[in-house]
């Protein structure tokens, strides 16, 4: 069959290994820390005041949901979902993040042209 024993000894690990993770990992059970209803209260706190912005609530308003729908459904979260969305309501900004997009797709676009000039490729931008 496999003559060399190389090929045999790398053969028989990974019969062996297909094996050994064909079985599932033991899981472990772990008691919810006693601070995570008042988490879940800080979190709900800091959505529902972000909800009350005027533009947040027009912007709700203009897809249909009133705030007394969109309060019915913050209560229907989860305690992980209503920490996560709190969680991203920092990162989120009104009118998006766009200047810094495009300064690092220029950033990157200077450093591929200065890379090709460097080694002796040059750009022409044609009309």
């Amino acid at each position: 069959m496999l003559k060399r024993p190389f090929a045999r000894i790398l053969s028989l690990y990974l019969i062996v290994a297909l094996f050994a993770l064909a079985f599932p990992a033991q899981g472990w059970a772990m008691i919810v820390p006693a601070g995570q209803a008042e988490t879940r209260s800080a979190d709900l706190a800091k959505v529902q005041t972000a909800l009350e912005s005027s533009v947040v609530r027009q912007r709700l308003l203009d897809y249909g949901l009133t705030p007394d729908e969109a309060t019915k459904r913050l209560g229907a979260l989860s305690d992980e979902q209503m920490h996560q969305f709190a969680a991203h309501m920092d990162a989120v900004q009104a009118g998006g993040d766009v200047l810094s997009d495009v300064l690092v797709i220029l950033l990157i676009v200077v450093i591929v042209i200065v890379i090709l000039e460097l080694t002796g490729h040059h750009v022409v931008i044609r009309h």
